[in-house]
């Protein structure tokens, strides 16, 4: 058998695999977009059921399918914590999480944490230290705060820095943030 051969016969064994997988795919897939996929997820209580490009990330679903705007786009590569969201009870950042990889998670933006016009310890918490200053970073701050405090890693001013530094603040705010996270912590 020649290399020709060999690579004729495994081009036609790929796609004879391929063909049943993109055929049953196409049927559960029947009320999808083409080149979309459905996911179904929870976002602050409410159960989603979507169809979206699978290449996209959380925060663009988010952001763009749910209107849920409160998570930043900041830097889109991971390093600045803007986007920070929980799911599954921990924190992720969005811009680098695959919505399509989210199927039957339970996901918490920063619009989901308060209850009515009661806001969330830790959201009250940063305005009495005033742990803001221009407020892109806020709701990633936050939200990582949050998992901070139920992470148990809140119990001094060294461990919060430690547990928040991936959470980048522009304007310099990080004692407000601190004190804001360890009253909420008290609180909890």
């Amino acid at each position: 058998m020649s290399r020709r051969d060999v690579l004729n016969l495994a081009g036609a064994a790929a796609s004879v695999t391929v063909i049943p997988t993109v055929a049953g795919s196409a049927k559960s897939q029947s009320a999808a977009q083409p080149g979309t996929m459905p996911v179904s997820f929870t976002v602050n209580g409410q159960r989603q059921q979507l169809s979206i490009d699978p290449r996209q990330s959380l925060l663009d679903v988010l952001r763009e399918k749910l209107d849920l705007t409160g998570a930043k786009k900041g830097c889109n590569q991971g390093a600045c914590g803007a986007c920070t969201v929980l799911v599954n009870g921990r924190r992720v950042v969005s811009c680098l999480t695959m919505a399509a990889t989210q199927q039957g998670a339970e996901i918490v933006t920063i619009e989901g944490l308060a209850s009515g016009d009661q806001l969330h310890p830790l959201q009250q918490a940063f305005i009495e230290h005033e742990g803001l200053q221009c407020g892109f970073c806020t709701p990633g701050q936050i939200m990582s705060g949050v998992a901070c405090i139920k992470e148990g890693h809140a119990r001094s001013p060294e461990e919060i820095k430690y547990w928040m530094s991936g959470n980048i603040c522009r304007c310099g705010a990080y004692p407000g943030i601190v004190a804001a996270v360890a009253d909420a912590a008290k609180r909890s």
